[in-house]
């Protein structure tokens, strides 16, 4: 792994038992959403049923530790969900998970299957090292509405992931910049696995592992690393 990534000593006071895995990978061909990133998607979301087995999504107890650090830093989970949460919830809905582009749908397959944030930059567009830290209120936000790029900043204390530009992340996994994200052209990613106790090493390590896997089978003339996870207690 050649990457460097920062964990503040705000961020893991707040949350002793948030973790992550990278999973680097350079090479790849992204493109518009085809049947076999489709399969997977259906696949994650069947996983997903079978895992809540007719219980509440916010009673599992992965995204109960999720809402719990949302509380911690001060939004509300119930209105602004983490990326795993909300990629569920529109994974048991009638209309189902959208079908972005092929390296989007992967890693989300990744996360519906596994219950678990799962996000993919852009390596080309960051700029310095990525580091997760709670915000001051001025760092710059680029993101879009109403169909045109616009500049946000996050509230004072938000959980945030940015590099030496600005904000790539809102709400830890809530929203991803433009910047960033992974669009038709990227060639070299970063993808990153959040996770929060009770979730295990070996399942944190086994989603990533897979998302390498498809990753690999998607892009064969790709170089893909797993890296090493990593813990806030360790």
């Amino acid at each position: 792994m050649t990457f460097t990534l920062h964990i503040s000593d705000d961020v893991r006071a707040l949350a002793p038992g948030f973790g992550y895995i990278a999973v680097e990978a350079y090479g790849l061909t992204n493109g518009p959403s085809d049947q076999a990133g489709s399969d997977l998607l259906d696949a994650a979301a069947r996983r997903l049923a079978e895992r809540l087995d007719g219980g509440a999504l916010q009673d599992d107890p992965h995204i109960a530790a999720w809402r719990a650090a949302y509380t911690a830093f001060g939004t509300k989970p119930s209105r602004t969900r983490n990326s795993a949460e909300a990629l569920a919830k529109r994974a048991l809905a009638d209309g189902g998970l959208p079908r972005i582009n092929r390296l989007v749908d992967l890693y989300n397959a990744i996360s519906v299957a596994h219950l678990i944030p799962v996000g993919g930059e852009d390596l080309d567009r960051i700029q310095g090292s990525m580091r997760l830290l709670r915000a001051q209120g001025d760092e710059p936000f680029e993101t879009a509405a109403g169909g045109e790029e616009v500049v946000e900043h996050p509230e004072p204390g938000e959980v945030v992931w940015c590099d030496d530009r600005g904000v790539t992340c809102r709400r830890w996994n809530w929203r991803q910049g433009v910047r960033t994200r992974l669009t038709d052209t990227s060639v070299n990613a970063l993808f990153l696995l959040e996770r929060m106790a009770p979730m295990t090493p070996a399942d944190l390590t086994a989603a990533a592992e897979e998302l390498a896997e498809n990753l690999r089978k998607a892009c064969p003339d790709a170089r893909v690393e797993v890296g090493e996870p990593w813990f806030a207690t360790s």
